[in-house]
């Protein structure tokens, strides 16, 4: 499933791809891949990733729907 949500936080604090790949030190294709939905990115790339673009991992990386553990 497709991670808009990333894609928009990124874009709110005007940021590339790359530019984020950078912040939190891994590929641009891995960033891609993550908006894609084609990898699940660790909870320590998450984690990161929130860090930099000031959100959480619920507003970031939880599915909508999905219950609390």
């Amino acid at each position: 499933m497709k991670n808009l949500r990333l894609k928009s936080a990124r874009a709110g604090k005007d940021l590339s791809q790359q530019e984020l790949a950078d912040l939190v030190g891994v590929s641009r294709q891995t960033i891609n891949a993550i908006e894609k939905g084609d990898y699940n990115p660790t909870i320590r790339l998450c984690l990161a990733i929130c860090h930099v673009l000031g959100k959480t991992l619920d507003e970031l990386f939880w599915e909508e729907g999905d219950e609390a553990p």
